[in-house]
């Protein structure tokens, strides 16, 4: 882009009154709003325009579409209203703030308003004044831009931030976990899970659940923080929903998290899921596996003993697993089976599957086949908690040849 152009107009503007601008400056701000925020080219000139005007006393002029002498639209907006590319005013209450991921951030958090709530970021160059978390400010000519799927608002060098005096309480309205987008939500959920965690910062993760549906949750370690209690009911205010891989799941670190009394149902949280069919495949990485040892890491380590996160460990631990799929007929279900449900439906303990690891020419691929040979194609019941179309199985029997089923299925079929 030109930006020599739009110097040029807005100097000419400014001349007509007697007033020279400086020119790199200028240049810079117009280069800043739409190379690094995302502006478009009309609203950056205006905004350097309007800044111009309040630093030589210049009355703006008003009319359609009129910016205030911060640059914003004057027109406020509601945090459920505000969408990628607005330029925003707003009111609302800071809920939430959470310590700044790099030198270039000054200040980042959640604000909220009655309609919800949106992350903000503060550049440490906009020399913006710092907010408390708790209170209310009027921020007018915030950027609001996309980051991972997510709108969220940048405080920038135009943006005017004020403090509103007021107390007044906000307590947003939870959302059903079905539906949940990307985002912050307030949620009423019961934990219905706790996983094993995979990373040193993590200090808890596991399944919400309501009424309507599961969710995963992780909570990073963090001065203060404390892990939830499984089968314990939450309202959770301002959480961050993320989406990966087209699944959701919620940050729940810098939430507001007060435990209730009392019990809800969950859907899918009952872990009674129940499904019996065929084994179709035994995908690669069943058998038995390296785990880092590392404390709460757990990841499966690769044939070189790599850890992604602790690289090299040879001071490993075995585990057995099995993923696979299960169909019944109608649907396919994606299988994991731990340790324990491992042996039971295998009959091959850990000890006999690291002897043949260990001593026999193929290692562990030895341990894979033996396991596929025991499993692929067998009928099976498992049972567990379904999340997403993976069945988490706590058990699995096989299951039985039974004569009179097959007398009925031919039967059916015409007696053949």
């Amino acid at each position: 882009m030109d930006y020599s152009e739009v110097t040029d107009r807005i100097s000419r503007k400014f001349s007509k009154s007697g007033h020279e601008i400086d020119r790199q400056k200028v240049e810079g701000k117009l280069r800043r709003l739409i190379e690094e925020f995302g502006v478009q080219p009309a609203e950056a000139e205006r905004s350097v325009t309007n800044e111009l005007n309040k630093e030589f006393g210049i009355a703006p002029v008003a009319g359609a579409g009129a910016v205030t002498p911060g640059g914003g639209a004057t027109e406020e907006k509601k945090v459920a209203a505000i969408q990628s590319g607005d330029w925003v005013t707003l009111t609302g209450k800071v809920v939430s703030l959470s310590a700044p991921v790099s030198p270039a951030i000054a200040q980042n958090g959640i604000i909220a308003d009655e309609s919800g709530g949106i992350r903000f970021v503060v550049w440490a160059k906009s020399n913006a004044p710092k907010m408390e978390e708790g209170k209310w400010y009027k921020l007018e000519s915030a950027v609001a831009d996309e980051y991972k799927g997510v709108t969220n608002l940048k405080v920038h060098s135009g943006t005017t931030i004020t403090a509103v005096d007021t107390t007044e309480p906000l307590i947003p309205a939870p959302v059903p976990v079905k539906d949940l987008k990307p985002g912050v939500a307030s949620v009423r959920a019961k934990v219905v899970q706790e996983w094993d965690t995979t990373h040193d910062r993590m200090l808890q993760s596991g399944l919400l659940g309501d009424e309507t549906g599961t969710i995963k949750f992780v909570i990073w370690k963090e001065q203060g923080k404390e892990k939830l209690v499984p089968g314990s009911v939450y309202s959770i205010f301002y959480a961050q929903a993320d989406e990966f891989n087209e699944r959701l799941s919620l940050n729940i670190t810098g939430a507001t998290i007060m435990q209730e009394e009392g019990d809800i149902q969950t859907a899918g949280g009952s872990g009674d899921a129940e499904v019996r069919g065929a084994i179709v495949h035994i995908a690669p990485g069943s058998g038995i596996i390296k785990r880092c040892p590392v404390a709460g890491c757990n990841r499966a380590l690769s044939r070189q003993n790599y850890c992604p996160i602790h690289e090299i460990q040879n001071d490993f631990a075995y585990d057995l697993r099995i993923k696979g799929w299960l169909d019944d007929g109608e649907k396919t279900h994606n299988l994991l089976l731990k340790r324990d449900t491992v042996e039971a439906l295998t009959g091959m303990t850990l000890d006999q599957a690291k002897e043949i690891a260990e001593n026999n020419p193929l290692g562990m691929d030895e341990v894979f086949l033996q396991m596929r040979e025991k499993v692929l194609g067998r009928y099976v019941t498992c049972k567990g908690r379904e999340i997403e179309n993976r069945l988490l199985a706590n058990s699995c029997e096989k299951v039985a040849f039974d004569s009179s089923e097959h007398t009925k299925l031919l039967n059916r079929a015409g007696g053949a």
